[in-house]
């Protein structure tokens, strides 16, 4: 008697429902990844703005708009693959360029991570910072 081999229907259900249960680990998990690593590029903006803003001012003795230490525009700049756009602001007492806040803005689906914007200034004060616990649910932010 020959007996027909192949699977059952329950047997296709249960791997089925293992695979759904691993995606449903897996994917969020991936998600979060995705965010921090796009995160890199924006944390290395503002650091090349800051040791631009340092190299500037040590000849300058004041800090510079974005095209005074080398960029295109002086409204904003545009990370290498564009998840971040970054923002220098002066701060003046009284037209002396002597403190800036440099700020990365996510742009694209990097706008929902949690962590919001990033920016650093010229004492390299970093915000949002490590004790900022709603901000840093998924991963630390710097």
């Amino acid at each position: 008697m020959n007996r027909l081999r192949g699977f059952t229907l329950i047997e296709l259900m249960v791997v089925v429902a293992i695979v759904a249960i691993l995606a449903a680990i897996a994917i969020p998990s991936y998600s979060r990844y995705t965010y921090r690593a796009r995160r890199a590029e924006g944390q290395a903006l503002l650091m090349h703005i800051a040791n631009a803003q340092e190299r500037y001012y040590a000849v300058q003795h004041r800090y510079g708009d974005l095209v005074a230490i080398g960029y295109a525009s002086t409204a904003s700049a545009l990370s290498e693959s564009g998840h971040y756009l970054a923002q220098v602001t002066l701060q003046d007492t009284n037209g002396e360029g002597q403190a800036y806040v440099a700020t990365a803005t996510g742009q694209g689906m990097q706008g929902a991570d949690v962590c919001g914007a990033l920016s650093i200034d010229n004492t390299g004060t970093r915000l949002p910072g490590a004790s900022d616990a709603s901000r840093n649910s998924n991963g630390r932010c710097w």
